[in-house]
């Protein structure tokens, strides 16, 4: 299981700052003017005891109701101006979070899948689906609720200190000793919160372990291991969280210093104020009002807010600029001839054997192959043969634990070659969006005529017709195709690639034979390499080249070759002619 590291929530602090930073950046002509409304929203908690006092001193006491009347309709106006800007205030809201969280997901699962290079993604599923997600949640609470009660409790302390500066200066020595004792305890709350963090990534990685290995679990009866690996992580996970929970009683004396106290002082000490220190009732009570209204729902808010929606913000986010420091931005590749620079795509293979775990038989053994650039290659054999581990071994998804594979004379990094190898596996993956959109996914804005030319190469001239054009929506999984034509349109996703090298995982199997022999013939013609991991052994006919597996045995020839030197091979086409 991977280490996690334990740091302080100061540690964590600038690179989550950093993080926070970069993917907000383009949006500050959003922020500003969110900030703008904010602060026209704050405007009738502002005024609000001022106009109250004036009410009280200038108009109902004086007996005057009807200039009293007015000064409460001017704060009315202003509340209903305050609705306005709320109302304004959610487009800019949105215009701020979301392109953050589309920007930070896109880092994100660029740094889990270059760490799924190297076989340590666990906790991939954790990062992707909940923290990145859990920023974009944090993130537009933070500025829903906590941005708005902030800015009124500031708009209500500067009303104060106009109505009354001493009242003002009692009001806010109280207010800072109460986030004082809080500030003192945030620390403690960071690396509790880590803590639940990092036990819930242990839970992703321990499940992804038994689940990808669950065969293995039946097989050797080790369910109640399994169960018990996974079930300390998630009792450790439990104890963190009541850890965490402890360091929230903080609250209740923060509150009670920076909420209660001013409020019960001032209306103990009322009568004494008005007597002795020349405070007016309608001053009284314009100063309960900015107790009750602004300040104490703002210092609420930051003391719930701080414990939760800001301090997970912080933790998560310094958690994910861990995770995007190992992505592809900050990392540098190993030294090592590039294939690019070699100005060829042969692919080499030696000696190389493979198995899914250290005691199991090997699915590849001792395999050795050379597949020049140009070559068109068909790989058959019985079902469990490693046809399809072999397909993984070549683009790089697996490597192999003897020997090695090269392409263009170079390691085959998957990393380094994913922009030179397009593999297309049996289950066609279409997504929800537009008919072009899935066509052009390894190649953003093609020509038209080269989008045309793909269509019609590989067959799916009819169902862009049936769908009514490139622009067609395609619903989630693909639920209105048949599965020969996700077929069809991965296929047609291949032909537009610029890799020059494509592997078909058995990615024509729901495609009739003549329909197949087209879409073949024309990742054939396209020119490069072609390596088709045959569903029918007229696949192995068209093909350059037939590498045949059958267990640890394989042979490699042209299909003559084969008819000579191999009985197996001559027994699957007489099956299949027959």
């Amino acid at each position: 299981m991977t280490a996690l590291p334990e740091r302080t929530g100061r540690a964590a602090a600038a690179p989550a700052a950093r993080l926070l930073h970069r993917h907000v950046r383009g949006q500050w002509a959003a922020m500003r003017r969110l900030a703008a409304w904010s602060a026209v929203e704050a405007l009738p908690t502002f005024a609000s005891g001022l106009l109250l006092a004036r009410a009280i001193d200038h108009g109902f006491l004086a007996g005057r109701p009807m200039t009293g009347l007015a000064w409460l309709a001017a704060l009315g106006a202003l509340y209903v101006v305050g609705a306005v800007a709320t109302g304004r205030v959610y487009p800019w809201l949105a215009a701020t979070v979301e392109p953050l969280r589309d920007s930070l997901v896109g880092e994100v699962v660029g740094a889990v899948l270059h760490r799924g290079a190297s076989g340590t993604a666990g906790a991939g599923v954790s990062q992707v689906t909940e923290q990145a997600e859990a920023v974009r949640a944090l993130l537009g609470s933070a500025l829903r609720n906590v941005r708005q009660l902030l800015s009124a409790g500031i708009a209500a302390l500067v009303g104060l200190a106009l109505l009354s500066p001493r009242l003002a200066l009692v009001t806010a020595l109280s207010v800072a000793i109460g986030l004082g004792i809080f500030g003192a305890f945030i620390g403690l709350q960071v690396r509790r919160y880590r803590a639940v963090v990092l036990r819930a990534e242990e839970i992703g990685e321990s499940a992804a372990a038994v689940v990808h290995g669950v065969r293995d679990v039946v097989a050797c009866a080790a369910e109640d291991r399994a169960s018990d690996t996974v079930g300390r992580v998630v009792d450790a996970q439990a104890r963190a969280l009541r850890a965490y929970a402890r360091t929230r009683l903080v609250r209740v004396p923060v509150l009670a210093f920076g909420v209660h106290l001013p409020l019960l002082a001032l209306l103990l000490l009322s009568p004494y104020l008005t007597e002795h220190q020349g405070f007016t009732t309608g001053e009284i009570a314009g100063a309960v009002a900015y107790l009750v209204t602004g300040l104490q729902p703002g210092v609420t808010v930051l003391v719930d807010a701080g414990g939760t929606l800001l301090l997970s913000l912080a933790v998560v986010l310094g958690r994910l600029s861990e995770i995007c420091a190992t992505g592809p931005a900050g990392r540098v590749l190993a030294a090592g001839p590039a294939p690019v620079a070699a100005g060829r795509f042969d692919i080499e293979a030696r000696h190389v054997t493979f198995a899914y775990s250290p005691r199991a038989a090997p699915v590849i053994e001792d395999l050795s192959l050379d597949i020049p650039e140009g070559t068109h290659l068909a790989v058959i054999g019985p079902s469990g043969a490693g046809k399809s581990t072999l397909a993984n071994l070549l683009t790089g998804l697996a490597t192999p634990q003897r020997g090695r594979i090269t392409l263009g004379g170079a390691p085959l990094d998957p990393v380094r070659t994913k922009s030179f190898i397009t593999l297309i596996p049996q289950e066609s993956y279409v997504f929800a969006a537009t008919l072009r959109e899935n066509l052009t996914y390894l190649c953003p804005h093609p020509a038209q005529a080269r989008l045309d030319d793909a269509v019609h190469a590989v067959g799916l001239a009819e169902t862009v017709d049936r769908l009514g054009g490139y622009d067609a929506e395609i619903p989630p999984g693909g639920a209105t195709l048949s599965q020969g034509e996700r077929q069809l349109i991965t296929l047609a996703r291949a032909y537009l690639s610029p890799a020059p090298i494509v592997v078909l995982d058995e990615a024509t199997s729901h495609l009739h034979p003549a329909a197949e022999a087209r879409a073949e013939q024309a990742l054939a013609d396209r020119g490069g390499t072609l390596i088709v991991i045959a569903h029918r052994i007229s696949s192995a006919e068209r093909a350059h080249l037939i590498l045949l597996l059958d267990g640890s045995a394989h042979v490699l020839g042209t299909h003559d070759a084969l008819l000579r030197r191999s009985p197996l091979y001559s027994e699957l086409v007489g099956h299949w002619h027959t």
